[in-house]
């Protein structure tokens, strides 16, 4: 037999090896039990691939972002073995690998039960311990289309085809744009057919090397996420490279469920969702309302030290203005349907830019005025699908903290240093203190507008503003906003969940459009660059984020109740009362639990409100002027001399530090 030469790489590690001709990728790992892919051209390959002469292979871990999700789709394949053979007549939607897990899409006649979830993930531990090997073989679309003649779903991606990824989230691991494949699950004795699927793969060599997984819940959703197709119904899964790594991720899970701001939303009486409003509409209760108010005042403050000037602009406008801005023709599945009145459309708010230009035009501007900082706490309007509605992190009605600010070329540069800088500070102010940025850039789309030369000086701007800061800044390609490039911030909660956060970007375009200009100094009529920028993104959903990061225990300056008086006995009670109006003359926000309670419940139930402060009295304290504390964790601080003890609530407070 001839021999072929192939070279293997590893990072920047390079080997030139000669090997036997007909040699898999399998074999030249031989021994590596975490290499479960490779990657030949660019193109990754399952481990039976054979190397030609010349070939660079690269293999791939499992714990790579590449191995996880062969991983993870290899699992969901043995998932959808395991529901057919116990449900024959279901049909086979899409089972693609996601964050952290995978799901697959089914048509069955009822919808999935717990019960159904334990049986199906039963079947699968028998499935993975047969060690059922997953080949990969090329088909024509005729073929294909004989050999999944029962699955009509299927049959509609191999149509597609081509198209297949544009048409439905997950289907590029289904069909792409080259040959059509098929993976056999081969019985690992006899080599017989146990089961298949159209996919592209990559997949692991056998059922037998998925390390670790769990079934999660199932759900209903839309064929191709149109509502107007049938409803399936999706099970989600995760799998991991070790029964350690498993194990974390649901100790993880088990945590962010705790922190749920949906869940604490209510147990800690903040906010609701009243069905009468309707999916992703919130109501702010009284409790709910103090932590807003004291987040949008301490806002506000700190934008007017920092020179913007506040605006307020209507809810609902002459749809006009959204083609005017772009907005309509680029963003129109995120708006509402127009209503018409008056012989023509209006349209509710969804941005709050458009307007903020009419302010910067309803008269003439020098470059003495410039920079121009509007700000507005804007209530806009976004038709988000009712399935990605979420509580308030995406919801359909909610405030932005907006801000445009109208500047020359020449500001521009020092004025985006200044404004990334006050974002991350505000941020760090609430809590915030783990960052990453994310540089958003135009590709060859023609969803974008403007000339490149724009997009270019704008692009290295916010370059030159994100690395100043040294946080670790990566690249989005393709992701910018159709006007302009932009800076994310991402934030991680107490958990080391990222959350993105606020934006800034860069927009020659809108200014072009409105016909906006400014009188330069010398007499000439120049249009500015405008800048956009959402600090939270939105007051709801960054009210939302501090609740899971913070699990519901706020720090006291922007916990709804501050301290709660707990008398050991009736006869204490008017003593707190004196103390907590003297605390209340002092901007402190503190209540006297007076019920009936013994005071060992009324101290349950403050733990349980996540108050900051319980300020308990009885005889000796009345008699000593003094208070005693006792803190969230259960630990206490006796004696306090109540002077002493309203500055030390007071301290708290003005250091918007944790208790």
């Amino acid at each position: 037999m001839s021999d072929v030469r192939v070279i293997i790489q590893r990072d920047s590690e390079r080997e030139e090896r000669v090997v036997t001709t007909g040699t898999t990728a399998a074999e030249l790992f031989t021994g590596e039990r975490t290499i479960v892919a490779v990657r030949v051209a660019g193109e990754l390959k399952d481990l039976a691939y054979v190397p030609g002469e010349g070939d660079e292979v690269e293999p791939v871990e499992i714990s790579s972002e590449d191995g996880l999700n062969i991983l993870r789709h290899s699992t969901a394949h043995v998932m959808a073995q395991a529901v057919q053979e116990l449900f024959p007549d279901a049909k086979l939607g899409i089972g693609p690998p996601i964050r952290d897990g995978f799901y697959y899409d089914f048509d069955v006649k009822e919808p999935f039960t717990p019960e159904d979830l334990k049986r199906i993930e039963k079947k699968m531990q028998e499935i993975q311990k047969r060690g059922q090997k997953f080949s990969r073989r090329v088909t024509t679309d005729d073929d294909a289309r004989v050999e999944l003649a029962d699955e009509p779903y299927k049959l509609e991606l191999i149509g597609l085809k081509g198209n297949a990824a544009q048409a439905a989230d997950g289907a590029d691991a289904e069909v792409g744009a080259g040959e059509l494949t098929i993976y056999d699950n081969l019985d690992a004795k006899t080599g017989e057919l146990c089961w298949k699927d159209l996919c592209r793969g990559p997949h692991l060599a056998t059922t037998r090397v998925i390390p670790a997984f769990k079934l999660m819940r199932s759900a209903a959703a839309y064929w191709r996420g149109s509502e107007k197709n049938p409803q399936l119904q999706r099970i989600y899964g995760t799998a991991w490279p070790s029964k350690d790594e498993l194990k974390a991720h649901l100790e993880f899970l088990a945590e962010a469920e705790k922190r749920d701001h949906r869940k604490l939303g209510s147990e800690l009486d903040l906010f609701s969702f009243p069905e009468e409003l309707g999916p992703g509409l919130a109501v702010f209760h009284p409790k709910g309302g103090v932590i807003r108010k004291v987040m949008e005042d301490y806002s506000r403050r700190r934008h007017e030290v920092s020179g913007y000037e506040f605006v307020n602009t209507p809810h609902i406008s002459k749809e006009k203005l959204f083609e005017i801005s772009g907005h309509l023709p680029h963003y129109a599945d995120g708006m509402f349907p127009p209503i018409e009145f008056d012989e023509q459309n209006y349209r509710l708010k969804a941005m709050n830019c458009p307007m903020h230009n009419l302010i910067f035009k309803s008269r003439g501007r020098s470059y003495r005025e410039l920079p121009l900082r509007l700000f507005e706490f804007g209530t806009v309007y976004r038709y988000e699908k009712s399935g990605v509605v979420h509580g308030l992190t995406r919801s359909r009605g909610f405030t932005q903290d907006d801000s445009h600010i109208y500047c020359t070329k020449e500001q521009m540069p020092q004025e985006l240093d200044t404004l990334l800088t006050f974002v991350l500070d505000l941020l760090r102010d609430y809590g915030l203190n783990e960052f990453e940025l994310e540089l958003s850039t135009r590709d060859d789309s023609d969803k974008f507008i403007g000339s490149a030369e724009d997009w270019e000086e704008a692009t290295e701007a916010l370059r030159l503003a994100a690395e100043k800061q040294n946080l670790p800044l990566v690249p989005d390609p393709g992701g910018a906003a159709y006007y302009g490039p932009k800076i994310s911030v991402q934030a991680k909660d107490a958990i080391g969940r990222s959350w993105q956060m606020s934006t800034l970007q860069v927009d020659f375009n809108q200014p072009k459009r409105f016909g906006l200009e400014y009188t330069a100094a010398d007499g000439s009529r120049q249009q500015p660059v405008m800048l956009h920028r959402a600090l939270f993104g939105s007051i709801e959903r960054f009210f939302g984020v501090l609740l899971e990061h913070y699990a519901g225990a706020f720090p006291a300056w922007l916990a709804p109740v501050q301290a709660v008086g707990i008398p050991i006995g009736d006869g204490h009670v008017s003593y707190l009362q004196e103390f907590a109006e003297k605390a209340r003359a002092q901007g402190l926000r503190v209540e006297v639990d007076a019920s009936s309670d013994r005071m060992q419940k009324k101290i349950r139930n403050q733990q349980k409100a996540k108050v900051p402060f319980m300020v308990i009295a009885g005889d000796e304290d009345m008699n000593n002027g003094s208070v005693s504390f006792r803190y969230r964790d259960g630990s206490q601080e006796n004696g306090i001399p109540v002077d002493e003890a309203i500055a030390k609530i007071a301290k708290a407070v003005e250091d918007r530090v944790q208790v």
